[in-house]
């Protein structure tokens, strides 16, 4: 089993943005320690508890941090820009850090109508033109030496950052196996969605340039502790933070488990977190292995994408190496 991170930064209450970042960077040097397969880093916009507002900013800076750990963006939101342009960018970070660096790419709007008009400045974009959009980055990353292309994304490398499609139904799925592109279901989003989109995915991809076979990876919450008890305990934190993300609300940095253990719910909330937990695995090493095997099982891939986002990021690193002790 070969196990990735995708990390968010998400501002702790009582912190800053400069520690989450800081903290963010630091978790990338330690995973790779650990022997973590990737790291990457998410896009989000008009959120004030997560500082994770530009992945190509931060790739660069973790890049030059570590020494072999693929990193990359998880991921770009392709609707909101021009498919040259992320071209331009990803192909100078991989000319920066050769076969370490990762394109993903996802079909999000960025937020609200309001924020997504910020990021297209003012212009009402289509999100049905995202078919033709990673097409065109496809081309621009590729190239074509034979001159067939009017504009050329520079600079030409002798290795390609690796184009990853984001998907958390059904058509993501589709568009990654038609375009022969390594897709990540988002299991964190859309639990019930990972099955059909994953054997879809399998059966009808067609092989490109890269890569000529599928590869795919899972992405979920997990939060490991030594007890039972504790895992469940940092885990109100980030039940938390996704009831208020959900609710819409302004706040989304992240509380403590005492705080979140004090909070009153309604049974509205109650049944919010109750579904939420769907998209989380939480325990102990031994359920970690339980749960993540069958899921490997289930979704036919040997790597998982990990997201833990907890109060405490001594908590966190300590999560990320009991998940890396787990012989699967």
């Amino acid at each position: 089993m070969k196990l990735s991170v995708l990390d968010q930064s998400v501002i702790s209450s009582g912190s800053t943005a400069y520690t989450a970042l800081k903290n963010t960077a630091a978790l990338a040097q330690i995973t790779e320690q650990l022997g973590y397969e990737r790291f990457w880093v998410a896009e989000h916009h008009n959120a004030n508890g997560i500082a994770g507002t530009s992945p190509e900013v931060l790739i660069s800076h973790i890049a030059a941090k570590t020494k072999h750990i693929k990193v990359g963006s998880g991921g770009v939101l392709l609707p909101q820009y021009s498919p040259y342009k992320v071209a331009e960018n990803f192909k100078v970070l991989e000319a920066l850090y050769p076969n370490r660096i990762d394109l993903g790419i996802g079909r999000s709007p960025g937020g609200s109508p309001e924020t997504r008009l910020a990021l297209t400045d003012g212009l009402r974009k289509s999100l049905n033109e995202f078919p033709r959009q990673v097409q065109d980055l496809q081309k621009y990353i590729i190239g074509n030496d034979k001159g067939k292309n009017a504009v050329t994304a520079y600079p030409v490398h002798e290795s390609l950052p690796e184009i990853w499609m984001l998907g958390v139904s059904h058509r993501g799925a589709r568009l990654a196996a038609e375009l022969g592109i390594a897709f990540t279901f988002g299991h964190f989003i859309a639990p019930l969605n990972g099955k059909r989109a994953m054997d879809y995915y399998y059966k009808h991809f067609q092989p490109s340039v890269y890569p000529n076979k599928p590869k795919a990876n899972i992405c979920i919450f997990v939060i490991c502790a030594e007890t039972t008890e504790k895992a469940e305990f940092l885990a109100t934190s980030l039940d938390l933070w996704l009831l208020a993300l959900g609710k819409g609300e302004a706040n989304a940095e992240i509380i403590s488990p005492d705080q979140a253990s004090r909070k009153v719910l309604s049974q509205e909330d109650k049944k919010a977190i109750k579904e939420n937990r769907r998209r989380m695995v939480i325990g102990t090493k031994e359920l970690i292995r339980e749960e993540l095997s069958r899921l490997s099982k289930l979704y036919g891939t040997d790597e998982f994408m990990v997201l833990t986002n907890v109060y405490d990021f001594e908590d966190k690193v300590r999560s990320y190496k009991l998940l890396a002790e787990i012989d699967f």
